[in-house]
């Protein structure tokens, strides 16, 4: 018998690891509802059919130069025929050249020259007019070494007082004059906008959305100088990849191109490309989204590009995107905010059929 004042033996404990759980095998395991399990592990790990992009690349399609609207004759003199030709034109091609709409050519000549201007300031000092969810206006996002157009970049301008306070800090002497001077542009646009709309969608007055309420912008590009065969393939390369991707970032009525000196004009939408020769001095008229809901889907949404092939070094192009003044959505509001994501989508792939299950499994609970 031990003492109470004994040492206590020394108990040896084994605490070594388990042993490990042997591999699964190939057999299907007799858990019950195993038919359901197996059914969603194969559902969920089958790899879908991929579509690549070349095989729904749209092709090009060359033809006659959309038809030339005298503006005078549509909106003033109510010219019927020539009304039935622009709305045979949106129908097919979302598109027409305008002339004789009576805006200034050395206004637009100026504003593009100051433009140009604007694309000079580097792009480290950019990031307070950067474009952003909250900021939709200023210098598109820059991200070096991106395989993009060489020398092409976009600036988003509207009249809007925060836009034009980053800017006048970043480039005091010649932003104050270029924002005059597009606030000119922007306003004979508009009136065009006002007048064009009324003829479209057979009203006796349309109100235009005026500032950054209602979301009026003109995006602006400065087209890269490299003219090789090759950078210009790239260049329409992308422009088509980034209009299936994209779509038209703000949602608008009509978009009015301005784009003198260009060797070509694009129109681009999900099922076809269509290029031609543009009219000098001519106005391209392209329809957007809402007028395409406005005619009830009669009016064809596309997205217009201008092309220039010239020798010098950069040119500017302007497209000028307005709105009607019942829209009741802030017209700031990006496709992109819209849709689902592709990560929502795999997310939503993988909970879809889990849910499924658990109601099958729940209902045949239910019935036993």
């Amino acid at each position: 018998m031990l003492s109470p004042f004994s040492p206590m033996p020394e108990i040896q404990v084994d605490f070594r690891a388990p042993p490990p759980s042997p591999v699964a095998s190939g057999r299907r395991s007799t858990v019950t509802n195993d038919d359901v399990l197996t059914e969603f592990l194969e559902a969920s790990l089958r790899v879908p059919d991929l579509v690549l992009p070349d095989k729904i690349f749209p092709k090009q399609k060359h033809l006659d130069a959309p038809p030339e609207v005298d503006f005078v004759s549509l909106c003033f003199h109510r010219d019927d025929a020539l009304r039935d030709v622009v709305s045979d034109s949106l129908s097919r091609i979302g598109c027409f050249q305008l002339l004789n709409h009576g805006i200034p050519s050395q206004l637009v000549d100026s504003a593009a020259k100051d433009a140009a201007g604007v694309f000079q300031v580097p792009h480290a000092k950019r990031a307070a007019a950067t474009r952003s969810p909250e900021k939709p206006w200023g210098f598109e996002e820059y991200h070096a070494g991106e395989e993009e157009e060489e020398g092409s970049e976009e600036f988003v301008w509207c009249n809007e007082e925060e836009l034009k306070s980053k800017m006048e800090g970043i480039l005091p002497i010649g932003y104050p004059n270029f924002s005059e001077k597009m606030e000119k542009l922007m306003s004979c646009i508009e009136m065009v906008a006002m007048k064009m709309l009324a003829v479209i969608l057979k009203k006796k007055s349309v109100e235009i959305a005026d500032g950054h309420e209602k979301g009026n912008v003109c995006c602006i590009y400065k087209h890269g100088g490299d003219n090789s065969r090759d950078a210009w393939a790239n260049s329409l390369k992308y422009e088509v990849i980034r209009m299936l991707i994209r779509g038209t970032e703000y949602s608008h009525s009509l978009c009015f191109h301005v784009c003198n000196g260009s060797s070509q004009f694009h129109v681009y939408s999900k099922k076809s490309w269509l290029s031609f020769c543009p009219e000098p001095g001519a106005l391209i008229v392209t329809a957007g989204d809402q007028i395409q809901i406005l005619s009830g889907g009669q009016y064809k949404n596309v997205i217009g590009r201008p092309i220039f092939k010239a020798e010098k070094e950069e040119s500017i192009s302007m497209a000028f995107l307005c709105s009607a003044q019942n829209k009741k959505k802030n017209n700031f509001e990006s496709n992109r905010d819209k849709t689902i994501s592709l990560s929502q989508q795999a997310i939503l792939a993988l909970i879809l059929p889990l849910v499924y299950h658990l109601m099958i499994l729940v209902y045949r609970k239910l019935n036993q």
